[in-house]
């Protein structure tokens, strides 16, 4: 059986023998049962990775996005997708919305951006009720990416009207070249041609990178990060982790929504489980375990929220 994966964990459960390729090339072999997770990170990555997300606790401000009672629509079934959600996100802390998925959590964060209409409850953003903004009113806070527009023009997409970026009421097209390689370079998006790069011919995970790049360069109050790592190797993924954790820091409300436990459990600074639309629990990352989030998963167990 030839297994391909860059998640350590699948690999170090199932092989017998590890292949490392970086950027194409043939790098090792091992034995899986005279390795581990940190000699098989800095073989593919080709340097020592932190494969713990290392943070000072968090120090939260004020709520950024309010929630109360949020309802969206289920679209296959007349049960609500999102039943009576409520939580605040606040400045300077990460909030992870944890579930198995399929039990609301896209719904949710439909809801919260205006790509499904809610049924009922409010959202505040920095204090503005935006529970019937426009998409296009919303869109200040959303991202986009257009998969026959080249990487730098998806890089610019929000902000091309910003006056960097304008040369006598035209597009300054070396100044958009400039920012988009300093994003490449910064955020290892890897791409065949730079900036001149059809974002449809990357792969996943790079058209991923960019999205993130683009968006915490922005400067908005509120990062909402649905699975930021999603299809990254683990140099990447410790960059994502520590721009996030370096973005709270900075005071930056992170919404995080994400199906990895190690992720859930290492990022964030306060945990929601989502189960059949509802949150049943709330939990401290620091003062639960793995184990007992699964219960919550699984609907096995659920707290009282008032």
């Amino acid at each position: 059986i030839l297994f391909i994966s860059h998640k350590l964990n699948e690999i170090m459960a199932v092989s017998d023998r590890v292949t490392v390729l970086r950027k194409g090339k043939y790098v090792g072999t091992v034995d899986a049962k005279d390795t581990d997770k940190q000699s098989l990170s800095n073989m593919m990555v080709g340097r020592p990775v932190q494969l713990e997300v290392t943070k000072q606790p968090a120090q939260p401000g004020a709520p950024v996005l309010e929630v109360r009672d949020l309802c969206v629509p289920s679209r296959s079934h007349k049960k609500n997708a999102v039943d009576h959600v409520s939580f605040q996100v606040r400045a300077g802390e990460i909030l992870c919305i944890a579930g198995i998925d399929g039990n609301g959590q896209t719904e949710l964060v439909h809801g919260l951006t205006g790509l499904e209409k809610s049924s009922g409850g409010a959202v505040t953003l920095c204090g503005e009720d935006i529970s019937h903004a426009s998409i296009k009113h919303r869109g200040r806070n959303m991202s986009h990416m257009v998969l026959d527009f080249t990487l730098e023009q998806n890089l610019v997409l929000q902000r091309f009207n910003e006056r960097q970026f304008q040369k006598h009421g035209f597009i300054d097209r070396g100044a958009v070249r400039d920012y988009a390689q300093r994003l490449i370079e910064k955020y290892d998006v890897r791409s065949g041609q730079g900036p001149v790069t059809t974002a449809r011919s990357m792969s996943g995970g790079n058209q991923q990178k960019a999205i993130i790049a683009r968006e915490v360069d922005r400067e908005k109050p509120l990062i909402v990060a649905v699975q930021p790592t999603r299809g990254l190797d683990v140099g990447a993924i410790e960059y994502i982790h520590s721009q996030l954790v370096a973005e709270r820091d900075r005071g930056r409300a992170v919404l995080l929504v994400s199906l990895e436990l190690d992720e859930v459990m290492s990022l964030s600074d306060r945990i929601l489980v989502m189960y059949e639309g509802e949150i049943v629990g709330e939990l401290d990352p620091k003062q639960t375990t793995v184990q007992e989030l699964g219960l919550y998963m699984a609907g096995a167990k659920r707290m009282d929220r008032d």
